[in-house]
């Protein structure tokens, strides 16, 4: 419907002689606070300098210029209110519409062929191979999962990259700890040991030196011994995070980009900004790059004194491989990491290359009130994301319980994990309270399973056959259908800003229409029923794809 709006109005403006085209119409088409105001608007103040004129006077214009030639089967009245222009629908041939296109695309209604023919590589989660993760890693895998599951949905072939850093110092300190025959569950504990010893001893970290010196000279049995330690941290956090439905298709190891290093060192200094201080290191001059000017040190230090190559070297050779193999190209990171991208996307200017988009998140802070602090895997300040699994999952087993209710545990406790984490944007930190999360009423993962089994409920006592015939709407049927047909604009805007809380608050919105409509307008053994079916139905299919698009399973029964 929006389509036709944006037709009518692309007409009137061409006869105002102000020629846009339909995408940019698009942009701005709204749907408007309330109904008195119609079902869309389209605000004129940014054709006030186009057409030399107050933005009332031009809405005034744009309905004169439309006149009676609107399709009336598609709107009931256009109208203007100051400096908008308001479309009023015909309600049951929208309803139709809506429920016709849903009813025959099923779980595809929505999707878009932005990225037809076209790869994408997402490179998320990428913890340190040193131990098992703990929850404020977990934010980064669920993001990145929910924005391949989207790229997916509008016709990308996503590819998914974990960057395992195998030669980094944590690694070489579990390879000084002799580690390399220790389980996963050690880990942490040894990691932890020896992060405590190197404080008081500062051999330690010359022994982690000498052993990366080693991998990089191409020693085997440091290799071997690196190589053993990073095998059993990846294997172990890939089972952690598949229990929350992430999986990966490439796992690509930091050692594998050191041949190239020498290379891009000769490159860059060939651009006169590479230079050596007194220690021997060589950094990257970046004082004349006007993001980073202002900083005190503007350097990117690219390799220690010994000459060994430092993670950032290694990174660019790692992202100028990588940029090579899709179209599209995302990477996740911390905010943490902000002034590093940025400094890692000048570097890779300077060489003329391309650099991904990037999604940066805050981090997760636990209890009602978070806590000031972040965790810290080296000081062991943290809580385990294997633990905090099994924590929500006991306790989404008790709220079943006591409730009385049905629904897989396992299912729940990760729809709340996910949807807790999602719904927030990203640029934002989340204070994370389990029993909040697990709540069955309001804005959590919950809910809207719980909205889901529902409809399900509904859908298996019907008796009359479905159907999308109507000749009046109640209102609360057509605000329903209204947010149904709202869902291929979030998909797209979700998308284009890389953000699954579009998502997120569609799906609690949606779910909350629905419950509205539900109490309102009773389905079994009305005279409405079969048209009402239809509704529920199609309400049930879009919530589902929507949820599915933030890696959360639906459950029939709850």
């Amino acid at each position: 419907m929006k389509q036709e709006v944006v037709k009518v109005l692309q007409k009137a403006i061409s006869n105002l002689k102000a020629d846009m085209k339909s995408e940019e119409i698009e942009k701005f088409v709204e749907v408007p606070p309330s109904t008195e105001l119609g079902d869309y608007a389209f605000p004129c103040f940014f054709l006030a300098g186009k057409l030399k004129d107050s933005p009332e006077q031009i809405a005034l214009n744009i309905r004169e210029k439309i006149g009676s030639d609107f399709p009336k089967t598609e709107f009931d009245d256009i109208q203007t209110s100051g400096p908008y222009v308001n479309f009023f629908v015909n309600r049951s041939a929208f309803a139709m519409k809506i429920l016709r296109e849903v009813q025959s695309q099923k779980e595809k209604y929505g999707h878009i062929n932005i990225g037809k023919g076209k790869k994408a590589l997402i490179e998320h989660t990428s913890i340190n191979p040193n131990a098992s993760p703990h929850v404020g890693r977990a934010r980064n895998a669920i993001i990145g999962d929910s924005i391949v599951k989207i790229l997916d949905f509008v016709g990308f072939k996503p590819e998914v990259h974990y960057y395992v850093n195998d030669i980094s110092k944590q690694i070489a300190l579990l390879v000084v700890a002799k580690a390399e025959n220790k389980n996963f569950g050690q880990m942490l504990d040894i990691y932890i040991d020896i992060s405590k010893k190197m404080e008081k001893d500062p051999q330690i970290e010359q022994q982690a030196f000498f052993w990366l010196r080693q991998f990089e000279a191409g020693d085997k049995a440091a290799i071997s011994k690196f190589k053993k330690i990073t095998s059993t941290c990846v294997k172990g956090q890939r089972e952690i995070l598949k229990r929350l439905g992430i999986e990966y298709d490439v796992f690509d190891y930091e050692s594998e980009y050191i041949k190239n290093t020498k290379k891009i060192l000769e490159k860059l200094k060939t651009t006169k900004r590479l230079h050596q201080d007194k220690d021997g290191r060589w950094y990257l001059d970046q004082s004349n790059t006007p993001v980073l000017k202002k900083m005190k040190f503007p350097a990117l230090v690219l390799t220690r004194s010994d000459d060994t190559g430092l993670y950032p070297l290694r990174d660019i050779s790692y992202t100028i491989d990588k940029m090579k193999k899709a179209e599209k190209n995302i990477v996740v990171l911390g905010e943490d990491q902000k002034l590093y991208f940025i400094q890692l996307s000048e570097a890779l200017k300077l060489l003329n290359e391309k650099f991904p988009e990037v999604v940066h998140y805050s981090f997760i802070l636990l209890g009602s009130k978070g806590k000031s602090k972040k965790m810290s895997t080296r000081k062991g300040e943290v809580v385990l994301l294997e633990d905090f699994i099994d924590d929500i999952t006991k306790k989404a087993e008790k709220e079943i319980k006591k409730r009385k209710t049905k629904g897989d545990p396992k299912v729940v406790g990760v729809a709340a994990v996910k949807y807790k984490i999602l719904k927030t944007s990203p640029n934002k930190s989340i204070s994370f309270d389990i029993d909040e999360a697990l709540q069955f009423e309001g804005d959590t993962g919950s809910y809207l399973l719980y909205s889901y089994a529902r409809a399900s409920s509904i859908l298996k006592k019907a008796k009359k056959t479905p159907s999308i015939n109507v000749s009046e709407l109640d209102e609360k049927e057509f605000s329903l259908i209204k947010k149904i047909s709202l869902f291929p604009d979030i998909v797209a805007k979700s998308y284009k800003e890389l953000n699954p809380s579009l998502i997120a608050s569609y799906s609690y919105q949606l779910a909350q229409t629905f419950n509205e409509f539900y109490h309102s307008c009773p389905v079994i053994g009305e005279k409405e029923e079969s048209f009402r079916i239809t509704v529920v139905d199609s309400f049930r299919k879009v919530l589902k794809t929507s949820l599915s698009l933030l890696g959360i399973k639906t459950l029939e029964v709850m």
